[in-house]
């Protein structure tokens, strides 16, 4: 029985070597536990991020696609850095074929991204990576549009929040626009649709910079000294600014083709019956008329007092306003200005209906009052340097009439000037327009000649119309 026993044990003994011998052969040769220690790949990630760090791609390469290929989720800068090796070599690609190749991998290093780093620091980022995504086709050639707008469209369905290049988000609205004109998927109603998102998207950047920007504004102006960091913010935020305007602008161009009064009134009409209990669609729709001048139609009234009747707010007032104005209600008017003025609680949103007032009032040759408007958008929005060059525009337009000798007319000229050139410190959008004015309203103010020969350099010289300001005349 021993003996049996005995030889029973080694059976089970060989067969078991057996068994650990083929599971061993099946698992430790298949991709699984092909890849890396992860000591290793560690070893590999310092490689090419040392490498990467100073641009020397080419040396990054093998260790970085190594890391890829066998530890995908070890860390977040094999994407990072990923993606600028890869431009890098689509870059610098000798043959058509060489570069599509390297595009493949770049569009799936994004797919990759997104499955193994969708958050970063607790921030979802897939609206980021795609929008990159669709950008590196556009960059590369990629004909296929609808491909394009379909990964834009994607990128900001999924996730609007982390869709911030404002390159992106115009060429978005760009490729859009395009298949608009092709006749290819996307109709008349929809791209407004698009433009509308887009339009309040490019708001929003614009306020975030704006909040920013005041920040540092007030603290200049108290006269504290700003930090290197706080210098160095401020150009990237200048560089912010200018960017989201240029792109804004670019999108607003192509909108103004399609949308006039002849094109927006029958399509607001036809598809006001489905949307009149929509408030998002009114407003937008009111806002369209409004931009555009379209605001004397009936349909402007209409979609105005339904906008009112579901959701009283800052713009319905707004835009009832302008209906009184319209029938020289002015009284009437300002009450729904100041009205619109109170509801609103987010101050950038305040400071640009107080702009929008101070335009009518302009533009009805109330000065005073357009004045008053503008100052106070700016006491609720600083960096608003179309505020400044608004108020600067009055004061020029007021030479001949506001001084009893040509010297003191042409010197509200100085005036004009030094508030136009507020306008492009506070925003660096404007830094262009600011210094092309400042320097037309200086070439109308008093020369040196004038100055010398009136012999009042250095006095002050008060204004007693509607500007109620002073100017002190240049030292020569």
């Amino acid at each position: 029985m021993v003996y049996k026993k005995k030889v029973q044990l080694d059976l089970n003994s060989m067969n078991y070597l057996k068994f650990f011998r083929n599971l061993f052969l099946i698992l430790f040769t298949s991709p699984l536990f092909s890849q890396l220690s992860s000591d290793e790949c560690l070893e590999k990630l310092s490689i090419f991020a040392e490498s990467a760090k100073i641009k020397n791609y080419q040396a990054a390469y093998e260790p970085w696609k190594i890391v890829l290929d066998n530890c995908p989720t070890l860390n977040l800068a094999t994407y990072q850095y990923g993606e600028l090796i890869l431009k890098d070599f689509i870059k610098k690609s000798s043959t058509e074929e060489e570069k599509t190749k390297y595009l493949n991998d770049l569009l799936s290093l994004y797919d990759q991204w997104v499955e193994n780093f969708p958050v970063r620091k607790g921030v979802r980022q897939e609206g980021k990576i795609y929008s990159n995504k669709g950008q590196a086709m556009l960059d590369n050639g990629v004909k296929d549009k609808s491909l394009i707008y379909d990964t834009f469209d994607y990128a900001f369905k999924k996730d609007p929040v982390s869709f911030t290049n404002p390159k992106s988000l115009a060429y978005y609205f760009q490729t859009g626009y395009d298949l608009y004109k092709d006749g290819n998927k996307i109709n008349l109603e929809t791209l407004f649709e698009k433009y509308e998102e887009l339009t309040e998207k490019f708001e929003l950047l614009k306020t975030n910079i704006s909040k920013n920007i005041d920040i540092i504004l007030k603290k200049e102006e108290s006269g504290t000294p700003l930090t290197s960091r706080e210098v160095r913010n401020k150009k990237i935020y200048d560089t912010n600014s200018n960017a989201v305007s240029a792109y804004l602008k670019l999108i607003d161009q192509l909108i103004a083709k399609e949308a006039t009064c002849d094109i927006l009134i029958p399509l607001y009409s036809k598809n006001f019956e489905q949307n009149k209990n929509n408030p998002i669609w009114i407003r937008r729709a009111a806002g369209r008329l409004d931009g555009k001048e379209c605001s004397d139609n009936p349909l402007f009234v209409t979609l105005v007092e339904q906008l009112h009747k579901l959701e009283p707010s800052a713009d319905s007032a707004y835009y009832l306003g302008i209906l009184n104005d319209k029938q020289g209600n002015f009284d009437e008017a300002l009450k729904y200005y100041q009205e619109s003025v109170s509801l609103q609680t987010d101050n950038y949103k305040k400071a640009n209906i107080l702009f929008k007032i101070s335009v009518k009032f302009k533009n009805a040759g109330r000065r005073v009052s357009a004045r008053n408007y503008a100052e106070q958008a700016l006491s609720f929005q600083p960096s608003m340097g179309k505020a400044y060059i608004l108020i600067a525009g009055m004061y020029a337009d007021s030479a001949n009439g506001c001084g009893d000798t040509q010297f003191k007319k042409q010197a509200v000229y100085w005036l004009a000037a030094q508030t136009a050139q507020k306008a492009g410190r506070v925003d660096a959008s404007l830094k262009t327009l600011s210094a092309r004015t400042v320097a037309a309203y200086n070439g109308r103010a008093p020369s040196k000649t004038d100055i010398f020969t009136k012999g009042n350099q250095g006095t002050t010289i008060s204004f007693t119309c509607w500007i109620r300001r002073s100017i002190k005349v240049p030292n020569l």
